[in-house]
């Protein structure tokens, strides 16, 4: 029994001629992708603790906290610290200080921390204090670096085996592009660029791919059934069938996302802001630069061997050609 879903996105039988603006959306990918590479040399990201070292206390007042006596009370106490903000309820408050020469100068400045704000605001109590090295925050940040590399080496192999190479090439290139536009948002917008971080990075990079594989799938049916349409028409085709789902499910993780980011706090407000960008450039990237490449990649491969009947109309289905694998 087939059910007709309430609400779609898009009508039934759209016929967007999305390739007709391929050259726009390749350029404009482009010149996003060089900002934010500029971006990430300056003024560069904003590192946390995990990649800066240093001190994370957490700590709970009585009543609203007040953020001014707060700095006011470090400074007296020549501690100069990296950032003091919200954290979650009013009374939440989180201080960060620049990692210290050795490991006895960091337990005093924690201790100096919870003495001087037991004195000028009584009753605050610390709730945690993390500790991150040089060495180790280096080793972090290469560790987080390694598993972005990694995850796009392996997405590679991945559509490689189940797909032409065409259509591996496109959707790395655009999981890169991807993430460069990540990272130049999280350089503009000083979001902590932490192990979260790169976690909702990485969410994007998987949620970016099942996007394309959706639409590569249907390119890939699509050559097989039309073997005579022209490619660039057949990808036009295979986008607007696929738009309804590929909308539907941007929309369901987006909604699902903004709350987080609205009243998550400071621990996932950061992530699901990521992710809201994260979803908005991987939907467009895969309509308006996966595909793109994959004809400009394909446009004299995928059709090499298509030889049409006599007297067949543009996108019949004829009976000779391997198009794609498996």
């Amino acid at each position: 029994m087939f059910i007709r879903p309430m609400l779609r996105m898009v009508p039934d039988g759209t016929r967007i001629r999305f390739m007709k603006g391929r050259f726009a959306g390749l350029a404009t990918s482009a010149v996003l992708s060089l900002i934010s590479i500029v971006l990430f040399f300056h003024p560069g990201l904003n590192e946390g603790i995990d990649f800066r070292g240093g001190i994370v206390i957490e700590a709970r007042t009585q009543g609203p906290a007040d953020f001014d006596k707060i700095r006011a009370t470090l400074s007296a106490a020549h501690l100069e610290a990296a950032g003091v903000q919200r954290f979650g309820a009013e009374d939440d408050v989180l201080i960060r200080l620049d990692s210290q020469p050795n490991e006895a100068a960091t337990q005093q400045a924690a201790n100096t921390v919870r003495e001087s704000l037991a004195k000028a605001l009584p009753g605050t109590k610390v709730m945690r204090v993390d500790v991150v090295g040089a060495s180790v925050s280096r080793e972090l940040f290469r560790d987080g670096m390694l598993a972005l590399g990694v995850s796009l080496l392996m997405i590679l192999g991945y559509i490689w085996v189940r797909f032409e190479w065409e259509f591996a090439v496109g959707a790395v290139v655009t999981l890169v592009l991807d993430v460069t536009k990540a990272v130049g948002f999280l350089a503009l917008t000083r979001i902590e660029f932490n192990f979260v971080i790169i976690a909702a990075i990485l969410t994007i990079i998987g949620y970016s791919t099942n996007d394309k594989v959706v639409v590569y799938d249907r390119v890939r049916e699509n050559l097989r059934k039309y073997r005579t349409m022209p490619l660039r028409e057949l990808i036009d085709l295979s986008i607007n069938e696929t738009l309804n789902r590929t909308l539907g499910t941007s929309m369901t993780v987006f909604l699902a996302s903004l709350p987080l980011a609205l009243f998550g706090g400071e621990s996932l407000s950061g992530f699901a802001w990521t992710m809201l960008f994260g979803i908005v450039v991987g939907t467009s990237s895969s309509i308006f630069i996966a595909a793109p490449i994959l004809l400009l990649l394909g446009e004299h491969r995928l059709r090499r061997d298509t030889v049409a009947p006599p007297g067949a109309p543009s996108g019949a289905p004829s009976g000779a050609q391997k198009t794609a694998k498996g």
